[in-house]
C-alpha cells in the first residue's frame, strides 16, 4: 500500500502544482488513499520532496531526483565551459581548468554523480581526484570527455 501511495504522490506533484500538505492529502483521498497529515509528512520525507518556487514565484513540492536532473545540464554546462584538458596518473585524475574556475568545476563534479571519486581538491585552475582504481579513472574521463564535446 506504501508504495502504491508513493508512487501516486510522485503523480500527482507531477501534474497539479501542489503547495501544502492539505492538498497533497485531498488529491490523495480523491484517488481513494485515506491519509493522515503524519502520514503525508513522513512520505514527503521518505520521498526527499522538496518545495520549488514555480514560474509565478509560488511554492510546489517537486522530487529531488526530478530537481537534480533539472540542473544536471547546468552543472554540465559548469564543466564544459571551465574545462580545459585531463590526464592521469594511475589512479590521480587531474583536471585543468581556465583560470579562477577549478572550485566551481569541482562542485560541479560532486553534484555529477561521480562515485567514482573518493575525494578532491581545488586551487585556481587545477583540481585533482583520488579515485579508487585506475580502470575506474580510466572510465570516468570517458564519461567526462562526452560531457565535454556535447
Amino acid at each position: 500500500m506504501k508504495s502504491k501511495r508513493h508512487a501516486k504522490i510522485l503523480e500527482i506533484i507531477g501534474k497539479y502544482k501542489i503547495e501544502t500538505q492539505e492538498e497533497l492529502s485531498e488529491h490523495l483521498e480523491q484517488e481513494g488513499f485515506h491519509v493522515t497529515q503524519a502520514t503525508v509528512s513522513r512520505d514527503i520525507r521518505e520521498l526527499k520532496l522538496t518545495k520549488v518556487a514555480d514560474e509565478a514565484g509560488r511554492q510546489k513540492y517537486v522530487s529531488w531526483n526530478e530537481k537534480l536532473g533539472d540542473m544536471s545540464e547546468k552543472y554540465h554546462r559548469v564543466f564544459r565551459e571551465g574545462f580545459v584538458s585531463m590526464d592521469m596518473a594511475q589512479n590521480i585524475l587531474v583536471i585543468k581548468t581556465v583560470s579562477g574556475m577549478a572550485m566551481a568545476v569541482a562542485a560541479a563534479l560532486d553534484t555529477m554523480d561521480c562515485h567514482e571519486i573518493v575525494g578532491s581538491i581545488a586551487g585556481d585552475d587545477t583540481i585533482m581526484c583520488a579515485v579508487r582504481t585506475v580502470e575506474e579513472t580510466e572510465a570516468l574521463m570517458e564519461r567526462l570527455r562526452k560531457i565535454t564535446e556535447n
